[in-house]
């Protein structure tokens, strides 16, 4: 069989690369290895990670605020099996949502193993043992990464877990050592800690979120401890260590010797993941990766065999599901000679924690390392009307702007739906907007995007008109 274009992997960026070259004209083909198609991110990521964020948030306000709000209620309880059901069943409907776009798109959609024969020619191991080879003029790899397990912390899926298994516990642990302070240990931390789980973080670095802006990690930092979670900054650990009941993690301090160990339910390994390109046959067309594994690439997103490009967590950049999608759709438009664009410092990042956490462009730090003279406005969530009047008082909205032009360099926020208000800053970065352009602009009240325009207005002349 022969295409135009073959896929591999269907995660957030496979697929959308697959229905951007068939949109385009192309004869498109997927190939996946597992049963569902979505990846990591519909299937053991994202999706389900944020269903249960969802959920848990949910238990967590009935039985902390609800009384507030003059709602009571009888005998509330945690149904950890339900809870699990029901994030199946979204991911169940997300996966079979992504069947349909391929149908709707008239992709051919292939399961099983892809690895290069060679430079046109894929080859598919089935899981019932068979072989099949596709012919195709471009491919687009985009299988991924997976979690990073180190030898010392012996991952065995049952006791020491990573995100995958974190996301089926059929029983709320009383204890669980999260090992990383940064986005995956954080979220699936603050789900069982607010179903009543004590948590502790141990992070190597001197803060939590240690790649995002210094703020946001203080303002996550403080909202944590409040829902019971300890952490342990600058701490290494060593070794971890299960029986079939609990774990006990070995750590110490960064600059000293002395052995601190702590004894769990479960230990969740979220110090980061790898590129995976396991038995994907790279060898056999001759294409580079880096000291970390990772499929090398041009500006173009192209490898250095011609014609095959990669995109995702498979080549460098954060590894996030939309910086998937748009490169998807960047490396189709330039298959089909388009001149497409991305600019890597516009793509956000988000915690879905409670409150989330949400930011574009530079940090402080990054703009005060670049010599750029710059300013600061700040607004507090809890100056908000619409955040007193749903008791979503923590956090704010950070802006740095350049002290001359006033151009937007960098939004950080922390707070309830900053996931989303972030496209605001994205949108008006993207058009080089000033922070006055904001100031200016007329913002529904009351609104939790309020503290943006706010924080606009102390950036263009310290007159924040609610603080």
């Amino acid at each position: 069989m022969k295409y135009d274009v073959t896929i591999i992997g269907s995660g957030p960026g496979g697929y959308v690369a697959a229905i951007r070259c068939a949109q385009l004209g192309m004869k498109t083909a997927i190939i996946e290895r597992y049963n569902t198609l979505g990846g990591t991110c519909l299937n053991v990521g994202c999706i389900p990670s944020k269903a249960l964020l969802d959920s848990s948030e949910h238990y967590h306000n009935a039985k902390e605020k609800f009384t507030s709000h003059g709602i009571d209620l009888k005998d509330l309880k945690v149904n950890m099996p339900q809870m699990i059901k029901r994030k199946d069943e979204v991911v169940d409907q997300t996966c079979k949502g992504v069947e349909f776009l391929m149908k709707k798109n008239k992709i051919d959609v292939f399961h099983g193993h892809g690895s290069f024969v060679n430079a046109n020619k894929i080859s598919i191991a089935k899981d019932d043992g068979t072989k099949q080879e596709l012919d195709t003029d471009k491919v687009i790899i985009a299988t991924g990464s997976k979690p990073i397990a180190p030898a010392a912390f012996n991952y065995d899926k049952k006791r020491v877990i990573t995100s995958t298994e974190a996301l089926n516990i059929k029983k709320v642990p009383k204890k669980m050592v999260v090992i990383g302070g940064g986005v995956i240990g954080l979220e699936l931390g603050s789900v069982y800690a607010r179903l009543g789980t004590e948590v502790e973080v141990i992070e190597y670095m001197d803060r939590i979120l240690a790649g995002m802006d210094k703020d946001c990690s203080k303002e996550l930092q403080r909202s944590m401890k409040k829902l019971g979670v300890k952490f342990h900054l600058k701490h290494a650990v060593t070794t971890v260590k299960a029986t079939a009941k609990s774990v006990t993690v070995n750590y110490k301090k960064r600059d000293t010797e002395e052995e601190l160990s702590i004894k769990a339910d479960y230990c969740l390994i979220a110090i980061g993941r790898k590129a995976y390109t396991d038995n994907l046959g790279l060898e056999n067309v001759g294409i580079k990766t880096d000291d970390r594994g990772r499929v090398e690439v041009n500006a173009h997103l192209e490898t250095n065999v011609s014609g095959i490009y990669a995109i995702g967590d498979v080549v460098k950049g954060a590894m996030l599901a939309h910086k998937a999608e748009e490169e998807g759709t960047f490396v189709a438009e330039t298959i089909a000679g388009e001149q497409p664009h991305i600019d890597y410092n516009l793509i956000p990042g988000v915690v879905y924690t409670w409150p989330e956490v949400a930011a574009v462009g530079k940090t402080e730090q990054e703009v005060k390392d670049s010599g750029v003279e710059y300013k600061v406005g700040k607004f507090p969530f809890k100056a908000l009307g619409r955040a007193r009047a749903s008791t979503d008082i923590e956090g704010m909205v950070k802006i740095i702007a350049d002290k001359k032009t006033d151009e937007i360099l960098g939004v950080h926020m922390v707070g309830a739906r900053v996931a989303d208000i972030i496209a605001e800053a994205v949108v008006a970065m993207e058009f080089r907007a000033s922070a006055e352009d904001i100031a200016r602009m007329s913002h529904a009240h009351p609104t939790f995007t309020e503290a943006v325009k706010e924080a606009a207005m102390d950036a263009t002349s310290k007159r924040a008109m609610h603080m």
